[in-house]
């Protein structure tokens, strides 16, 4: 009995590793669609903008967002999104904030996914579709909402 035992707990760790991937990992694969440079379509005259998303180490997508006018930077978010204790998160860290911001997925399908963090004072809400060369993306909350339209360069 006593070499059984021993057994599985030799045998256990090991099949635990042989697992198929969790399902954060699986919806994570879906977000690959996000990885370009994406030019804003409606930004004010004389201003621009762009969001860049790249691939990070393992489940990782790393984003940076630009607003310009003119020639000067007039506002940089450093975006990442990232899976922590089995979920997927946006997480936003702009100079307003003391830290960055997670906002935890709540819905996400191939080209689409919604994020939420009810706690923030705005936004509270971040959605994002795209129907392949077109992305819009909308923040809000509290019966306030601002749509960010992106065409991939």
């Amino acid at each position: 009995m006593r070499t059984i035992t021993l057994s599985l707990l030799l045998v256990l760790p090991t099949l635990a590793s042989c697992q198929s991937p969790s399902i954060a990992e699986q919806n994570f694969k879906k977000l690959s669609w996000l990885e370009a440079t994406w030019a804003r379509t409606n930004a004010k005259p004389g201003r621009s903008g762009t969001e860049r998303w790249t691939k990070g180490q393992g489940n990782e997508l790393i984003g940076w967002g630009v607003n310009m006018k003119g020639a000067d930077t007039t506002f940089v978010e450093k975006l990442k999104i990232v899976i922590k204790s089995g979920d997927i998160y946006y997480v936003s860290d702009v100079p307003e904030n003391p830290r960055p911001v997670d906002f935890k997925f709540t819905f996400i399908h191939d080209r689409s996914f919604v994020c939420e963090n009810p706690a923030h004072d705005f936004p509270k809400k971040i959605a994002y579709y795209s129907d392949g060369n077109n992305l819009r993306a909308v923040i809000s909350g509290d019966g306030k909402e601002i749509e960010f339209l992106f065409r991939r360069e």
